[in-house]
């Protein structure tokens, strides 16, 4: 990878079976092809800090808010249990992503985006990705790290009245983070109603459809797809996860044992806004190493950094 190259992103409306979705590229030209997934809930704007950096440092990074979140278009009744969100859309949402890329791209996927990264890898052949990063996720994982999650999605249905009233309540959510958002960075991720008041990005019909039902039963789809990768992989986890644990881990491990393994010591499930600046080291150092295999750590190593 090439040093110090200047980037700014573009963004463009990509289209996908029944709507668009808003895509940023950064430094277009650069190799390799990175193409980051972020998780349910979250926006592009997730992955800002580690694609600028990686931009930077030569490769090109797409980012892109899935369907129903972000400036993504939303799925027209979105919570009837037909029409509506499914997680077989996501996919190949990010299946038409992938193969849309000049060359096949190196998945960065957090939560749910590295569990759709899991199930291409694993079913589609040829795989569409040259390798892939997974951010605090596994075919298995713990309940009630993923409950914690839907109860803040789910406990402002009436927004709020103003900005400093959402920093408030993302500060209660992430105490581990020393900074409170800012205006400017929460403006992404809230919409003003009619009635004035701000609400989260994400379409509502999200926690209201088939969608979250779907995923545990997802589970036995995805170990079976986990066996099946044969590209290298990198899980990133936070040692301070409440959604991965030591077992799911292990699990993982063995279905994938040539896969790496690097815990973040100071990370939650938020890996990559927890530490932003270790997230990024390690998806270099993994990059690197895909063309220097003697340079890799062991396969299933935990490694904490």
């Amino acid at each position: 990878m090439v040093d110090h190259i200047q980037t700014s992103a573009t963004t463009s409306r990509f289209p996908v079976a029944d709507l668009r979705l808003a895509v940023e590229t950064r430094h277009p030209g650069g190799d390799p092809a990175l193409l980051f997934a972020h998780g349910f809930g979250q926006t592009r704007g997730a992955w800002n800090g580690a694609a600028a950096a990686l931009a930077d440092a030569g490769c090109r990074c797409v980012t892109f808010d899935s369907r129903g979140h972000g400036e993504s278009d939303r799925v027209a009744g979105g919570a009837d249990p037909v029409d509506g969100y499914h997680m077989d859309q996501f996919a190949d949402d990010l299946l038409r992503l992938a193969v849309a890329q000049p060359q096949p791209p190196i998945l960065v996927g957090a939560s749910m985006g590295g569990l759709l990264g899991i199930v291409l890898a694993g079913e589609v052949r040829p795989t569409p990705f040259r390798a892939m990063v997974l951010v605090d996720i596994t075919p298995r994982w713990e309940t009630a790290g993923v409950e914690r999650i839907l109860a803040f999605m789910q406990a402002h249905p009436d927004g709020f009245a103003n900005y400093a009233e959402a920093a408030e309540q993302i500060a209660s959510y992430l105490p581990q983070r020393r900074e409170r958002k800012s205006e400017e960075q929460l403006r992404p991720l809230l919409r003003e109603g009619a009635d004035g008041r701000l609400r989260w990005h994400w379409d509502p019909a999200l926690l209201a459809g088939s969608l979250l039902q779907e995923s545990e039963r997802y589970q036995p789809r995805l170990q079976a797809a986990a066996a099946k990768i044969d590209v290298p992989v990198l899980l990133l986890s936070g040692a301070r996860s409440d959604v991965v644990s030591r077992t799911t881990v292990d699990e993982f491990l063995q279905l994938v044992p040539h896969a790496q393994h690097v815990e973040l010591s100071h990370a939650t499930h938020m890996v990559a806004g927890d530490a932003n600046d270790a997230f990024t080291r390690e998806v270099v150092r993994f990059v690197q190493s895909l063309d220097q295999p003697e340079g890799r750590p062991s396969a299933g190593a935990v490694q904490s950094r």
